[in-house]
């Protein structure tokens, strides 16, 4: 299936008025230079799954790089377009819920890392498409429970509220400034600035967010970083000083420090550990 997009039809079992979210359609596909990268619009939500390549990923306000173990989360009518790097095109698997919409805010979308549990996320999503290539009896059933599954365990995960959730204002404030972490954490962010974007003074940020997620905005930023810095110890040969850099740490030794902190052992030890032979 290089290149495969299944729309679910509605039965005459389903009822018309539904609210709970349903599967609208399932693709897999490849970014193609005949894709022009332009701006576009769905008229449900989309759950933007990369499964391999670099790119980025552009909406009205901004642009961000994504690759492998992202997640992107857009609400229906939020105008975006993905572009790829030519020698290690974007593989994604994109499904598209009708009667869902993700509290994001207002941009309307937010990017996920998923490392953890995507092996399990891949086996649901290869199923789905499996399931409505064959179409056999009862397929459409099947592919609308697996997109529980697949809601059920982002969520286990994640803070990740739909329209029929009604969190408070506070709540709200501090996912969105999660999700601009998640979004930003390669970059230089202080704790002022992420005030000013929520709005809040700083120490009632601190307080909030430590009370809504169990860390400081700032923890939760070295975390998210640390995060990342397993995956490319692991998986690619970039020097312990490159992987300072992109991932926005001031210093090599502040870097070696968290990690530290956070593992027990340095970076370079924790390379030599969990390379893959």
């Amino acid at each position: 299936m290089n290149s495969y997009r299944h729309i679910f039809p509605r039965t005459a079992s389903e009822p018309s008025d539904q609210v709970v979210p349903r599967l609208n359609y399932i693709t897999s596909d490849q970014y193609s230079t005949k894709w022009e990268a332009n701006l576009h619009t769905h008229t449900c939500a989309e759950f933007f799954f990369i499964t391999d390549g670099h790119g980025h990923f552009r909406t009205q306000h901004e642009e961000f790089p994504v690759a492998i173990y992202d997640l992107i989360i857009i609400n229906a009518n939020v105008p975006h377009t993905e572009l790829s790097q030519d020698d290690n095109p974007l593989k994604y698997i994109v499904l598209g819920v009708e009667n869902l919409e993700a509290m994001t805010g207002a941009e309307g979308y937010f990017m996920l890392h998923l490392h953890n549990g995507w092996k399990e996320l891949m086996q649901c999503l290869h199923l789905m498409l499996q399931e409505s290539y064959d179409s056999h009896p009862g397929y459409e059933e099947a592919c609308q429970h697996l997109l529980q599954v697949v809601l059920l365990r982002l969520k286990r995960q994640i803070t990740l509220s739909f329209s029929d959730e009604t969190p408070s204002r506070s709540s709200r404030d501090c996912d969105l400034i999660r999700r601009y972490i998640d979004n930003h954490f390669k970059e230089n962010i202080s704790l002022e600035q992420l005030a000013e974007l929520a709005h809040m003074n700083k120490y009632y940020l601190v307080h909030t967010f430590k009370k809504e997620f169990g860390t400081s905005p700032i923890n939760y930023l070295i975390s998210r970083r640390i995060d990342e810095s397993r995956f490319l110890l692991c998986e690619t040969n970039h020097s312990l000083s490159t992987i300072t850099e992109i991932l926005g740490f001031s210093s090599l030794s502040y870097f070696s420090q968290c990690f530290r902190r956070a593992e027990g052992i340095s970076p370079g030890e924790y390379r030599r550990q969990n390379r893959s032979p």
